[in-house]
């Protein structure tokens, strides 16, 4: 349903700050459970350090081996719950953590009251009753976190334990990953705890569609606590006039003379949104959810919204940034959507995980349209395509698509990244993985992102847009720019010659050190990224008028990746510095970008110019 917790009904203490830390470090990283650090305070176990929530902890301190910590970590904070709250039998009381990284088992005054495994999207417990048994204790909140990747997990990744002891010290393991891209972890969004009635609104879900300038917003309310639920729901229009109502805990919402959501950029007035308000009248729950009125379709060469060909002239994105890594950061959100405005990019893809619901109420705000991915990235090992690994990749899903299904931003699904899908399991995992998936929402089209042969790749058939990665005079014939259009005028050519669906490039690029020149251009300078992308952009537009919907580049911001040989404190295939400065290539997108979302001729006047929020 999202994260608007706050109403008439309900209440939200925000637990962000200091909490109190200790990693486990003992061999086999099972000291906590094993001495059951969460019956008492954490302190009264060992030495505890400050860390603050939301945050990766691994760039806070100074030691380097909590940066690469791999194992249970251990977080608490101890709480003030307002008086009101326990003494209201009738008020629920909810704890709800927005992600941690990747295991969590969370604890309340010494009592288990859930756990997750997966990270990314968010999960909750009721608490009510615990913090109740004795109202004069404080509400000491215990979260063990654990970072370990096997194949069975999203993202997979196994354990290689090194026993030669005339080159390795006791005990000594590493974690080897298939993605690129530091294994941030901790608890990286905000831990809450929120209030509703006794009776409240659990969930909803709402579709939209249009005829002529008739808005249709077809919903479903889930009601938990009281049956049969008394129902209010109202639609309200930005200058807060009720457009229509209904008594019924499902229907469809006729919106006379509607106000489409529209891309930014592709409309006068992008990301328009209404409010809808579901009042449950027995206990007076309150419940507001923003609604986008708009339609997606996919044709075998086109990418329709609102039956208008829509070209996606984005970035791919990742939750990285200095010191906090993915920890969620406001002002940092804020800087990427003025950039993001600036470049003229109407899109980005969740690369390669799900992003924080406060980065798509963004979305849906300004008009930015969203490839929302899970966290299927690295699939490379064939005994991750087993049906362990399937049936928590449908768990992934459903989290993902009831998270998500109502931002009017997110129009379509991506289910993996560069999975190996050349094996043969892998026909039949991600067969049943869309099929699930699109079962889940009907409503949108669904993807992967394939670097594979088009031949051999088993999953593309079941997908209803090809996303194609291809680094030609990168990882592949290296230095030499003029074999490009040759070899990405045959990547489009097999692919749509072999499946007729549209085509993203979703991803292409080159590193590069900010500030290094060179003329000729060599690779790792400004000048080498500027010729990379102009030769792939003059194949856009051949193939942008055929059957090509889109270009993402690989990236908007240079990001942190594990140490190794080819990557110099990070990917640096950013067009703006990790800090956020641009490199030469963020204006050559910025000219191509504007001149695409002009070439339309849906811009009014005050787009001509790129402008800030």
């Amino acid at each position: 349903m999202g994260t608007s917790f706050k109403s008439s009904s309900r209440e939200v203490k925000d637990l962000s700050g200091l909490w109190v830390f200790r990693a486990d470090k003992s061999p086999d990283r099972n000291q906590g459970f094993d001495e059951a650090w969460y019956k008492s305070r954490l302190e009264q176990t060992g030495p505890v350090i400050d860390m603050p929530v939301p945050a990766s902890y691994n760039d806070i301190t100074q030691d380097y081996t909590l940066r690469d910590f791999i194992g249970w970590v251990w977080y608490e904070r101890e709480v003030v719950v307002p008086t009101r709250w326990i003494a209201d039998e009738g008020t629920r009381v909810v704890l709800r953590v927005g992600s941690a990284h990747y295991y969590s088992v969370v604890w309340v005054n010494g009592v288990k009251v859930t756990e997750h495994e997966g990270g990314h999207l968010p999960f909750e417990a009721e608490i009510g009753s615990l913090i109740r048994k004795d109202p004069t204790m404080l509400c000491r909140i215990t979260i063990a976190v654990n970072n370990t990747l096997t194949l069975q997990t999203l993202p997979p990744g196994t354990i290689q334990h090194m026993t030669d002891r005339t080159m390795y010290p006791d005990g000594f393991f590493v974690q080897n990953i298939y993605f690129d891209f530091f294994n941030y972890a901790g608890i990286h969004r905000p831990v809450l705890l929120y209030t509703t009635p006794k009776a409240y609104v659990d969930d909803i879900t709402v579709v939209t569609d249009f005829s002529d300038n008739t808005g249709l917003v077809r919903y479903k309310v889930s009601v938990q606590g009281a049956a049969p639920a008394t129902l209010k729901v109202t639609l309200v229009d930005k200058d807060g006039h009720c457009v229509v109502s209904s008594s019924e805990p499902s229907g469809v919402l006729k919106v006379v003379d509607v106000k489409l959501w529209w891309p930014y950029l592709m409309h006068d007035t992008p990301g328009y949104l209404y409010s809808m308000e579901v009042r449950q009248r027995t206990y007076e729950d309150v419940y507001t959810l923003p609604v986008g009125i708009r339609r997606v379709n996919v044709t075998s060469t086109q990418f329709l919204i609102n039956n208008k060909p829509f070209y996606f002239h984005g970035v791919n994105k990742h939750e990285d940034s200095d010191i906090r890594g993915k920890g969620l950061d406001w002002p940092l959100i804020v800087k990427d959507f003025n950039l993001l405005k600036w470049l003229g990019a109407n899109s980005f893809r969740t690369s390669h995980y799900p992003y924080a619901e406060e980065i798509l109420q963004m979305c849906d705000r300004h008009g930015i349209v969203v490839i929302d991915e899970c966290p299927g990235v690295g699939i490379k090992d064939i005994r991750s395509f087993g049906n362990t690994s399937l049936a928590h990749h449908l768990d992934v899903m459903d989290e993902l698509v009831r998270r998500d299904k109502n931002h009017p931003s997110v129009v379509m699904w991506s289910v993996a990244n560069e999975p190996a899908a050349e094996m043969p399991p892998a026909e039949n995992y991600f067969k049943t993985l869309i099929k699930y998936t699109k079962a889940l929402d009907p409503t949108r089209p669904v993807t992967y992102i394939t670097d594979s042969n088009y031949a051999r790749d088993r999953g593309a058939p079941y997908v209803d847009v090809i996303c194609v990665n291809s680094y030609f005079s990168w990882y592949h014939d290296p230095g030499h720019v003029e074999v490009i259009p040759i070899q990405l005028h045959t990547q489009f050519e097999n692919w749509f010659g072999k499946y007729e669906k549209p085509i993203i490039q979703s991803e292409y690029g080159a590193d590069v050190v900010s500030g290094l020149h060179s003329d000729p251009p060599m690779m790792f300078t400004e000048e080498y990224q500027k010729v990379v992308l102009q030769n792939y952009h003059d194949v856009f537009d051949q193939k942008r008028k055929q059957y090509v919907i889109g270009e993402l580049i690989w990236n908007f911001a240079d990001f942190m990746t594990a140490q190794g040989v080819t990557r110099v404190v990070g990917n640096k295939k950013g067009i703006f510095t990790r800090q956020r400065q641009p490199k030469a290539a963020a204006f050559i997108l910025k000219e191509r970008y504007w001149r695409l979302a002009n070439e339309t001729g849906r811009l009014p006047p005050w787009t001509k110019y790129p402008c800030s929020l």
